[in-house]
């Protein structure tokens, strides 16, 4: 039974027989957008989840998704390689995943459940469901259109880590506030004006309201960008900027702070924040990318984000739906539909 394509998605949890545990091959490639969002998905629907570290070498890689023929020839020998049997479902993001995923569904003679995760273009109609985000501006039969990333942040793993990190975190005065840094890719700088901006508002905000700030860069967060958050974390008493040693405090940090500060580069990171359905606003960095303009300016408007301006986030009065888990219930109703 066809998917139809809506914004507002209110599905009905599905229960196949409880012997139904299907096998789910995620296809991993090695950027960590596709895997969080491939991983979280698999993780929402259950079953034996096998994850496939695969990637394309040349001149595969550089092919059209739609025009890669023998797409198996090209996988990175020293990844995993795909064997039957195939699985009942396989999930794929990022282009390189488009020709493998389709591929296993063909070899399968169409028994396994082909699930995509951004926008495959000319291969949407290939697909049993495409999970697109707005800004993908993408319609279909099969299109399941969302407004944040799929991720893998969860209450069970929210609790965990708020029993992990409460003891630690609770040296540090209320409002703890949780800055969490993206940095430079194809489109957007983390330039000293950007950086000073932020300093400033966050000096302002500790000096009006008596916050403390836990500080956590990404690997995409360039080295000065870095230093320049460590003097202004050395220059207040309760300030903490992670340095990649030791146990990551993100997930703890989701799971704690009383709101989240997030550079605005990374879909996934925003995301996240708002999946932990703490207050969350936001810093723009300087670049332009129109479709991810689009991203923000929609959570802007619905109010789920604000634009941080020195002042605490404040808790969004919308509740955007769980799209990860929507999103695995659509899958499990293909499962059990008739073919």
């Amino acid at each position: 039974m066809p998917t139809k394509c809506v914004e507002n998605w209110a599905i009905k949890t599905v229960n196949p027989d409880a012997h139904l545990k299907p096998t789910i091959w995620a296809l991993l490639l090695p950027e960590a957008g596709f895997r969080s969002q491939v991983l979280g998905l698999a993780e929402a629907i259950g079953g034996n989840l096998v994850e496939k570290n695969i990637d394309l070498r040349a001149p595969w890689s550089l092919l059209p998704s739609n025009l890669c023929p023998f797409p198996f020839l090209g996988l990175d020998a020293s990844l995993d390689q795909l064997n039957p049997p195939w699985p009942d479902i396989v999930i794929g993001c990022g282009r390189r995943t488009i020709p493998i995923a389709l591929e296993i569904k063909r070899r399968s003679a169409g028994k396994t459940k082909a699930i995509y995760i951004q926008n495959p273009k000319a291969s949407t109609p290939d697909f049993d469901l495409v999970i697109s985000m707005k800004h993908d501006e993408q319609s279909g039969p099969n299109v399941m259109v969302i407004d944040t990333a799929l991720h893998r942040v969860t209450r069970a793993k929210l609790d965990s880590a708020a029993q992990e990190w409460k003891t630690r975190f609770s040296a540090y005065p209320r409002p703890l506030i949780g800055v969490i840094l993206g940095g430079r890719n194809r489109s957007f700088r983390f330039t000293e004006a950007v950086v000073d901006r932020a300093i400033s508002d966050l000096t302002s905000l500790a000096t009006t309201t008596g916050a403390s700030f836990i500080i956590t860069p990404s690997r995409r967060t360039d080295l000065h960008v870095v230093e320049r958050f460590k003097t202004f974390a050395q220059s207040l008493p309760h300030v903490i900027l992670w340095d990649g040693a030791g146990d990551n405090p993100y997930f703890g940090m989701l799971a704690l702070c009383d709101g989240l500060i997030v550079t605005e580069d990374s879909v996934s990171m925003v995301s996240e924040a708002i999946a932990s359905k703490k207050p969350v606003a936001t810093i723009p960095l300087e670049g332009h990318a129109p479709r991810h303009i689009t991203f923000i300016e929609n959570l802007l408007e619905k109010g789920a984000i604000r634009r941080f301006n020195g002042q605490l986030p404040v808790l969004s009065e919308i509740t955007l739906p769980d799209y990860t888990q929507l999103a695995a219930e659509q899958v499990k109703r293909l499962l059990v539909s008739k073919p």
